[in-house]
């Protein structure tokens, strides 16, 4: 576009000096029309191309002068300190600050959706059992209840309110602790087949309170020793395993297993037959306080944290957590964990 401009502006320059050159040279100084057409034709070549070089070097030099001042003004860190005279580079420059300014919008947009969403979540969270603690502890205050078994109810259903708070709370704790670095992890080498016995043991009644069954994928004859923080490994099994029992099917299956990746990486999964999470919410999961199903996951009680802990523990690992899921198929949620080395067995030991 700016070379378009330039020629048509060389261009009518050269047709005035061509103008001007044949009216002096076959008007007035009555030279022959021959010669002032070959006088024409240099002229107007000559004035055509000097105009033009002189037109381009002219307005790009002031167009990349005024540019530069802009953006300098604009990006003072992330311009280089030497000047270009380049003027597709400073272009190519500016279009590439834009996209990355339109990509840092995008994501403050983003960012203030789910601090929006997570403000209204946690208000929710914590305002729930606050209520259900506020009633039963103003009717007690009322003196409305003369009946000491319905007292004792009352009471009873106010501790479980605290109780649920409290895990809100403790959960939420955990997070920060761990974002922030002042929870560190205690690695040692274990061996996970102990930990998922442990795991099994705490969550026998539970399964059987919703008629799940929970088993191994086959028997595992071998030691399987990793490298992590044992009992955050065991909260992170606790809650893929309460999760997967509490939304299973009845009659249901959450079965475990564990393979080696390659000789220094474990993957244990947990899997179950339940109902399946759509594909839209898979991006979503491990959002603190995220749930698929609102009402029902509320009904099942929880801090609504128990998979952004697993994330958060497993990512403070340098380790990684993956979900699959199909509707009417199932879910499985599986993590990575770094196998012990001989080095450190033998520190263990």
């Amino acid at each position: 576009m700016k070379n378009n401009l330039i020629s048509i502006l060389s261009f009518y320059l050269a047709l005035f000096v061509v103008v001007l050159v044949f009216g002096l040279s076959y008007f007035i100084y009555d030279i022959s029309l021959l010669f002032s057409i070959i006088s024409v034709g240099i002229s107007f070549l000559f004035t055509f191309f000097f105009s033009f070089y002189l037109l381009s070097s002219k307005i790009e030099k002031n167009i990349i002068e005024k540019v530069s001042a802009v953006y300098n003004n604009l990006f003072p860190t992330t311009i280089s300190s030497r000047p270009t005279d380049n003027f597709d580079l400073l272009t190519s420059n500016l279009k590439k600050i834009t996209n990355e300014k339109n990509t840092e919008i995008e994501l403050l947009k983003q960012q203030e959706n789910y601090r929006k969403e997570f403000i209204g979540n946690i208000s929710h969270e914590l305002k729930t059992p606050l209520f259900t603690i506020q009633g039963y502890v103003l009717t007690l205050l009322e003196g409305g209840v003369v009946d000491e078994k319905i007292r004792t109810k009352y009471l009873k259903q106010a501790a479980k309110g605290v109780d649920r708070l409290m895990y809100v709370i403790k959960d939420l704790d955990l997070i920060t602790k761990i974002e922030s670095g002042i929870e560190t992890l205690d690695r040692t080498s274990f061996d996970i087949r102990e930990t998922l016995n442990n795991v099994f043991e705490l969550l026998e009644i539970e399964g059987v309170r919703n008629n799940i069954t929970l088993r191994m994928d086959k028997k595992y004859e071998d030691s399987i020793f990793v490298f992590a923080d044992e009992e955050r490994i065991q909260q992170v099994l606790t809650n893929l395993i309460i999760n997967s029992v509490k939304y299973g099917i009845e009659r249901g299956v959450t079965e475990i297993s564990c393979e080696r990746m390659n000789e220094t990486k474990l993957l244990v999964r947990v899997n179950d037959n339940g109902d399946g999470i759509d594909e839209e919410h898979l991006p979503r999961l491990f959002e603190r306080f995220y749930r698929v199903d609102k009402t029902r996951n509320r009904n099942q009680g929880g801090s609504g944290l128990g998979l952004a802990i697993v994330k958060h523990i497993i990512e403070a690992h340098n380790e990684r957590v993956f979900v699959e899921s199909k509707i009417g198929v199932g879910s499985e949620f599986s993590f990575s964990l770094p196998l012990a080395n001989k080095k450190e067995l033998k520190k263990e030991r």
